[in-house]
């Protein structure tokens, strides 16, 4: 990932999705080591951002960052509005970062699905359903934590991943319920 002051250098100092000042974090852009610098409203550790929030993303999708482009281009995917698909269908991604931004996203034919066997999106919010021992992190992570914008491992159905008190985890899906 890289460093913060390399990051904070490139995009200014503001969120390289909506230009926040607030609160800003790297992000990683999987698969890879590239990350990208976003307030905590683009990081969704707040309360869900309105859709009008996310209409930044048609300015950013112009990023000359190839990591930028990839988060744009993810994030649109998984906004239910046609402003949202007309903006990532008119995006021109490069070959390169084309396949990047594929890459991790589900594969057809693969269904995540929660303990109830309801099916779960990328994007989605589950809690977990049972304390869960966070292995090389150090932490419990609590029944009944809310786990916000989740992805979807593209090659397992059991996996999704998930940020738990700011760690990014791997979350088998039968210990967590769509909120």
């Amino acid at each position: 990932m890289a460093l913060i002051d390399d990051l904070m250098t490139r995009s200014g100092g503001l969120c390289e999705l909506c230009g926040g000042t607030e609160g800003l974090a790297p992000v990683e852009v999987p698969p890879g080591d590239a990350a990208i610098l976003l307030c905590a409203t683009c990081r969704e550790e707040e309360a869900a951002a309105p859709e009008a929030h996310w209409r930044c993303l048609e300015g950013a999708a112009w990023s000359v960052e190839p990591a930028v482009q990839v988060a744009v281009w993810r994030k649109l995917g998984l906004i239910d509005a046609p402003w949202a698909q007309e903006a990532r269908d008119g995006m021109t991604l490069e070959g390169a970062v084309r396949d990047w931004a594929e890459a991790g996203q589900p594969q057809p034919g693969i269904e995540h699905r929660d303990c109830n066997g309801v099916a779960l999106a990328q994007g989605d919010t589950v809690v977990l359903i049972k304390d869960l021992q966070v292995k090389g992190a150090g932490f419990t992570a609590k029944r009944g934590t809310a786990v916000r914008g989740i992805s979807l491992v593209p090659d397992n159905a059991a996996q999704i991943e998930g940020r738990v008190e700011g760690q990014r985890i791997v979350i088998l899906t039968e210990f967590v319920k769509r909120k």
